[in-house]
C-alpha cells in the first residue's frame, strides 16, 4: 500500500514539473525594443513567433489603436501627420528669448495630415514643458464646424495661441487624435521646440 502511494506521488510530482519545464520551452518572456526604449512589460516568444502588445506598439509608432470588443480584433493605423509651429509666417523650431522673465509668445501649430484611414471624432494639440507639464493649447471636436470629418487628407491651423515659456529647455507640442466611438486620444505627431 505505502509503495502504491510513492508511485502516484511520484508520477504527480513527475506530470506537475514535467508540463511547468514544457510550458517553459514553449513560450517565454521577451524584451521588446522600439526605437531604443523598452517596451513596458515586454512580449511573449511562443514556438518562435513574436508578440507583442499592440498598445504599446502603437504608442510607440505614434499610431492609432482601435479595440473592437465584440469581434475581439485590434485594428492600427497610422496616419502621415506632419507639424510645423509658426510664428507670422515663419517656421520656428528654436526660440531665442529669455524665460527668466517668463517670455509670452505668440504662435499656431499647422498640421497636415494624409493617409488617415479610420474616422475620428475629435483632435487635440498639447504643450509639455521641460518638467513633464502638459497645458492643453487647443482642441475641436466632430460636432465643431471646421472639424475634416471623414477627411483622409486635410490640412488644419489652429488659432493663434498664447503661451507662457517660463523655463530653458525642450517643450514638446502634440497632436492627438481621437478614433471614432473611442474616449481615449491618442499621440499621433510631436514637434520639439528648444527654448
Amino acid at each position: 500500500m505505502n509503495m502504491r502511494k510513492v508511485i502516484l506521488l511520484a508520477a504527480a510530482l513527475f506530470l506537475l514539473f514535467g508540463s511547468a519545464a514544457l510550458a517553459n520551452t514553449i513560450s517565454q518572456n521577451i524584451r521588446i525594443f522600439i526605437n531604443k526604449k523598452e517596451v513596458d512589460g515586454g512580449g511573449l516568444l511562443v514556438d518562435n513567433r513574436a508578440y507583442v502588445p499592440v498598445g504599446e506598439v502603437a504608442k510607440s509608432l505614434q499610431a492609432i489603436v482601435s479595440w473592437n470588443n465584440y469581434a475581439k480584433f485590434a485594428s492600427i493605423y497610422k496616419p502621415n501627420v506632419h507639424m510645423f509651429t509658426m510664428r507670422g509666417t515663419e517656421a520656428f523650431q528654436i526660440l531665442n528669448i529669455s524665460p527668466r522673465v517668463s517670455s509670452k509668445v505668440s504662435f499656431r501649430v499647422h498640421v497636415q495630415v494624409d493617409n488617415l484611414r479610420t474616422e475620428i471624432s475629435g483632435i487635440k494639440f498639447t504643450i509639455e514643458d521641460p518638467y513633464g507639464n502638459e497645458t492643453l493649447i487647443h482642441e475641436r471636436y466632430r460636432y465643431d464646424e471646421d472639424f475634416p470629418a471623414g477627411k483622409t487628407e486635410f490640412m488644419l491651423n489652429t488659432p493663434d495661441i498664447e503661451y507662457t515659456f517660463q523655463y530653458k529647455g525642450t517643450y514638446i507640442v502634440r497632436c492627438w487624435m481621437q478614433p471614432f466611438g473611442d474616449n481615449a486620444m491618442q499621440v499621433v505627431a510631436e514637434k520639439r521646440i528648444i527654448v
